[in-house]
């Protein structure tokens, strides 16, 4: 048999603690430091910090759009589930990873941008849930709704 040799995993790098719990002043270096770069390319912006709620802008991107012009689906759930990861962190431990995500999208997101805001509903001691709206920034019509909930 041959083996084939395979590179070694990326080693993870630990969340910077001095970011936890979240706030204003490190929501941007906390976002920078762990999110991917195609989560980066969703244009996220103004974040708004306070314990236990997290908002943030999802501009209008054509790279995000069908060729209808609403903004894809997926675009949505990443942008809900960014910012529910940082809701997540404005206690002063780190949040492990998404368990369950589930999205209601009640009309199609078109022609703005748009209004995301998580709010954790209970920081329990293994898990926390969420829910988060998301809306047309110009009018405040619901677009989106999700609940979610996440390991410690």
């Amino acid at each position: 048999m041959n083996h084939v040799a395979r590179p070694a995993p990326p080693i993870a790098r630990p969340i910077p603690l001095h970011c936890l719990p979240l706030t204003d002043a490190t929501v941007l270096e906390l976002y920078e430091h762990v999110f991917a770069p195609w989560v980066k390319m969703l244009g996220l912006r103004e974040f708004t910090v306070s314990p236990g709620v997290v908002s943030a802008v999802l501009p209008q991107n054509d790279a995000l759009k069908f060729s209808s012009g609403a903004v894809c689906g997926q675009a949505i759930m990443a942008a809900i589930d960014t910012v529910v990861s940082l809701s997540m962190a404005t206690t002063g431990r780190a949040p492990k990873g998404t368990v369950y995500q589930h999205t209601h999208f009640l009309r199609p997101a078109v022609n703005d941008d748009f209004y995301v805001r998580a709010e954790v509903l209970r920081f329990g001691k293994a898990s926390a849930f969420a829910e988060t709206r998301v809306s047309f920034a110009s009018t405040g019509e619901l677009v989106a709704h999700a609940s979610l909930e996440f390991a410690f």
